[in-house]
């Protein structure tokens, strides 16, 4: 089963995608930030590096997607291949930080990857105020987003909100990230996962 996390930047994906593979005895594939080689960049200088990074996660999250449907085991992925293509670029191209050549360059090369693809059997959506992704952001302490503006983190919520009233490839699970503690409250992960079994038995 492919079981997938969705939520803007500093929402908790990675901390709730470790949770849930500890708790399930699930397989965690996370999202590779650490060793892409673009982020710093982009950062730095959007409009320089933005089509550069997208292809990059693009790649990434097709390949990863490729191996997801290879196992036998339950994998639970943090974030989508979906996002890239409906949230963060169409963000950028709006923003004028990606032209629209690259846009529709991108934009074909994703129709083309996601029709090769299945999409995951429940997605986990964690919707959060921008309050809370600022939050979680300034804690974790990354250098390279410490320069993400307020706007940006906005326009990408607004992007997720009309991307999930449209989304029809499979069963969703909606989680209000503000009101939850998953790493420091027992309680609110069991309500959470709950939630996931009465999903999941959905499925069968």
């Amino acid at each position: 089963m492919h079981i997938a996390i969705a939520g803007n930047i500093g929402s908790g994906k990675t901390t709730l995608a470790g949770l849930l593979a500890k708790q399930y005895g699930w397989q965690a594939h996370y999202e590779d930030v650490d060793d892409n080689p673009y982020l710093n960049d982009f950062y730095e200088d959007m409009q320089r590096w933005s089509f550069n990074l997208q292809i990059y996660f693009l790649n990434s999250r097709f390949s990863q997607i490729l191996e997801i449907r290879k196992s036998d085991k339950t994998i639970i992925q943090d974030r989508t291949i979906y996002e890239d293509a409906y949230i963060f670029a169409p963000n950028l191209h709006s923003m004028g930080l990606m032209s629209t050549r690259d846009f529709d360059n991108y934009s074909r090369l994703f129709k083309m990857m996601s029709s090769l693809v299945q999409p995951p059997d429940l997605l986990l959506y964690l919707r959060a105020s921008v309050p809370t992704l600022v939050n979680q952001i300034q804690k974790r302490g990354r250098e390279y987003e410490s320069s993400i503006r307020i706007d940006y983190l906005k326009r990408l919520n607004e992007h997720y909100e009309a991307w999930m009233a449209s989304y029809d490839l499979g069963k969703v699970l909606i989680i209000e990230a503000d009101h939850y503690n998953f790493p420091n409250n027992n309680a609110h992960l069991n309500e959470v996962m709950d939630k996931i079994n009465a999903e999941i038995h959905g499925l069968f």
